[in-house]
Formats: C-alpha cells, sequence, structure tokens
C-alpha cells in the first residue's frame, strides 16, 4: 500500500521560499512518476509539477514556470517542490500523488 507524506508547509510572507517535501512508502521501484497538485479555496484542485521515474520534470501552470521547481531523492524515496518568489495566489493546500493515492495535503499561506 501506497502512503505518501506531505511537510514543509507554513505561512510565509510575499516572495518568500517554502519547499515541500513528500516522502512515499510502499513503492517496489524508483520507476514512477510523483506529481504534486494544490487545492485553493473554492478553486479546483490543479496539477502543479510533474516528475517521472528518470527525472524529466515539468510545472504546468504557468503562474508558477520559473518560480516553482520539482526534484526527487530515490534514495530517499522523496519528492520535492521548490516554491520561490511566493505569491497571494500561491495560497493553497498543496497534495502529493502517485497514481491513485494521494497525501494528507499540506498548507501553505502566503500572507503579509
Amino acid at each position: 500500500q501506497v502512503q505518501l507524506v506531505e511537510s514543509g508547509g507554513g505561512l510565509v510572507q510575499p516572495g518568500g521560499s517554502l519547499r515541500l517535501s513528500c516522502v512515499a512508502t510502499g513503492l517496489t521501484n524508483g520507476n514512477y512518476r510523483l506529481n504534486w497538485y494544490r487545492q485553493a479555496p473554492g478553486k479546483r484542485r490543479e496539477l502543479v509539477a510533474t516528475i517521472s521515474g528518470t527525472g524529466v520534470s515539468r510545472i504546468v501552470p504557468n503562474d508558477v514556470k520559473g518560480r516553482f521547481s520539482i526534484s526527487r531523492d530515490d534514495a530517499k524515496n522523496t519528492v520535492y517542490l521548490q516554491m520561490d518568489n511566493l505569491k497571494t495566489d500561491d495560497t493553497a493546500v498543496y497534495y502529493c500523488n502517485q497514481a491513485d493515492s494521494w497525501g494528507q495535503g499540506t498548507q501553505v499561506t502566503v500572507s503579509s
């Protein structure tokens, strides 16, 4: 059974940075895609970033390109989402996803 546990969220001022982590357990090898989604209040959950088993990554929303990056450390079974120059519109619950499995989410609040 796959389990995903996110951490690293919190309150940050506009322009600040956060790095989210997601530890994945129950996966038998490193050849799997990992994703970060986010859901802001009153909005649909959206895909933010994805990384393949070979490390090919893609940032999806245009408004975070150049500010967010995704990486993985298979030795630690961990995927990261580095978020820089955060904006108030980035406020959301951020979720780690692998196939049909989801983490519990971590709250990111960007506010002055």
